[in-house]
C-alpha cells in the first residue's frame, strides 16, 4: 500500500521510515496507519534490511492520533483505531526480527510517544519531548503505553506522567532512561545515521535473539529466563555470523557480518 504520508528509503543495510504529515505534526489517520503496517511488513520480510529507523518530517516526530479524523462525519471508533491501526504497528515493531531505532526529532505525543518508546533504541534531538497527552482529552494511554512506561520509569513516574500529561524534555528523558542518547539538532540526523550504520553492520540474528530475550524477561522468572538464554545462545552459535566473529577475533581483524 503506497501513501505519501509514509516515506521509505534505503540507507546501506538499513531502512528509514519517515512519518510524513508535517502539517498536522505527523499525526496518524487510517491511511497513514495502514501504510505504516505495510512498510513494517515489507521490512520484516526483506532480509537485506538489517536495521530500521523511524523518524518524523518537520518539527514533530508524531502527535499521535489525528483528531480531525475522529471528529469527522464518519469517524472510526476507538476499537477500530486501536485494533486496526496502532496495535498492529506496536506489535510489528516489538516482534520485528531486527533492531528498530526511533530517531525522535521533535515532540512525540500520545500514541506517537508510545510507538517511539516501544522501539529497541530511542535517540532524541535536544529539542524533542515526550507527552502522554491522553488525559488532557479524557482518554487513557494506549499503543502499549501502560505496559512500556512502568517498566521504563517505575510505577510512580509512569502514573504521574499519564495522569498529569506533563511534558518530558530530552534531558529529562535521558536522565530517566526513556532514551539512549540526546544530540543537538545540527548533528541529530548524522548521529542517528551513524548509529543505524553501526547496528546494520552487526550480526542481525544475534540482535534479534537478544530482542526476543529482553521481551521474554518481562514475563519470566529467573530460572525460566536462564533456560531461554541457553536456547537462544545455541541458536546464535549455529549462525554464520558467529563463525565469522570468532574467526575475525582469532585473526585480529574486524568481522564482516552478513546477517545470517
Amino acid at each position: 500500500m503506497h501513501s505519501d504520508s509514509i516515506q521509505f528509503r534505503r540507507e546501506g543495510n538499513g531502512g528509514v521510515i519517515t512519518l510524513n504529515r508535517p502539517s498536522v505534526f505527523n499525526s496518524f489517520n487510517r491511511e497513514m496507519a495502514l501504510a505504516m503496517q505495510h512498510i513494517l511488513k515489507e521490512c520484516e520480510e526483506d532480509h537485506t534490511v538489517r536495521c530500521i529507523v523511524i523518524t518524523g518530517e518537520g518539527k514533530a516526530f508524531c502527535a499521535g492520533q489525528d483528531l480531525g479524523e475522529v471528529t469527522s462525519d464518519n469517524p472510526p471508533g476507538f476499537q477500530t483505531i486501536l485494533e486496526e491501526h496502532y496495535n498492529p504497528i506496536v506489535r510489528a515493531i516489538q516482534s520485528m526480527n531486527k533492531p528498530v531505532i526511533a530517531a525522535v526529532n521533535g515532540v512525540a505525543a500520545g500514541a506517537g510517544a508510545n510507538i517511539a518508546l516501544c522501539c529497541d533504541i530511542v535517540i532524541m534531538s535536544s529539542q524533542a519531548s515526550f507527552i502522554q497527552a491522553f488525559s488532557k482529552i479524557g482518554l487513557v494511554p494506549d499503543s502499549g503505553g501502560t505496559w512500556i512506561l512502568p517498566r521504563l520509569l517505575g510505577w510512580q513516574r509512569a502514573s504521574a506522567l499519564m495522569m498529569t500529561g506533563d511534558k518530558v524534555d530530552a534531558s529529562q528523558s535521558l536522565a530517566w532512561g526513556l532514551c539512549y542518547k540526546v544530540y543537538e539538532p545540527e548533528v541529530f540526523v548524522e548521529s542517528w545515521q551513524k548509529l543505524a550504520e553501526q547496528i546494520g553492520a552487526m550480526p542481525t540474528l544475534s540482535l534479534a535473539y537478544t530482542k526476543k530475550l529482553l521481551t521474554l524477561s518481562a514475563s519470566q522468572d529467573f530460572n525460566t529466563q536462564l533456560r531461554s538464554e541457553t536456547e537462544y545462545q545455541i541458536k546464535a552459535g549455529a549462525t554464520a555470523d558467529y563463525q565469522e566473529g570468532v574467526k575475525a577475533f582469532m585473526e585480529k581483524r574486524k568481522p564482516i557480518f552478513n546477517g545470517e
